[in-house]
């Protein structure tokens, strides 16, 4: 291992300590999928020294990676399975899919702005994640014919939670999204038959889902 990259693991398993286990992220296929994932690699530039900063930063198209405490603090939430499928909707950065794949059987991902789904579907290619399937497009429909999914991440802030995707879940299936407009509040819904139980976590900040693309959590 060479010094650079003994430094950079070094300063993520760093930030995995600081920011995420001692703010009670205590899943231990979460904190081994945060300390794994090249984070830097999805930052790239000239902020890539600020990869491991505990703050969002910009990716471009007025999006960002979000700090790494809301990505590991969302996908905890989701209690993902080895043999789980999840929908993501929006890549960004491709940062919070690698994540996914990382624990998920599965992760099919939606990005509305193709620059950005390019660019992450070459990293995570070159990662050598197999188990990622892309698509374009508006990310509030879902893809029902994947459907039923057993988990679903939505890193933007919808007024209401879209209409096409609670349907999506399979029986058991959780679902966490960012809803609101000035005041917004993280919900996790779980589905129980024909019901969905809803759950109010923490305040967030996101970037409107009417917007199509979301602020954080990619």
């Amino acid at each position: 291992m060479n010094s650079d990259k003994a430094g950079t693991d070094d300063l993520r398993k760093k930030m995995v300590r600081s920011q995420i286990i001692s703010r009670g992220v205590l899943d231990h296929r979460v904190v081994d999928a945060m300390k794994s994932v090249p984070r830097e690699l999805f930052v790239g530039g000239a902020l890539s020294e600020a990869a491991f900063d505990d703050t969002p930063l910009p990716i471009g198209f007025g999006q960002t990676i979000s700090q790494p405490y809301i990505v590991a603090y969302m996908t905890e939430q989701l209690a993902l399975g080895k043999s789980d499928r999840v929908l993501e909707i929006g890549t960004g950065s491709g940062y919070q899919t690698a994540i996914l794949a990382s624990i998920a059987s599965a992760v099919y991902t939606i990005e509305i702005i193709s620059e950005l789904y390019e660019r992450a579907r070459r990293i995570l290619s070159a990662l050598g994640y197999g188990n990622i399937h892309y698509r374009t497009g508006d990310g509030s429909l879902g893809w029902p014919e994947e459907a039923p999914f057993d988990a679903i991440i939505v890193t933007a802030a919808p007024e209401s939670v879209p209409e096409a995707l609670p349907g999506q879940l399979a029986e058991g299936g959780r679902m966490v999204i960012p809803v609101g407009g000035s005041v917004q509040y993280l919900r996790k819904l779980t589905r129980r038959g024909d019901r969905f139980e809803d759950e109010s976590l923490i305040g967030v900040r996101f970037v409107p889902l009417t917007g199509g693309i979301e602020e954080g959590g990619r």
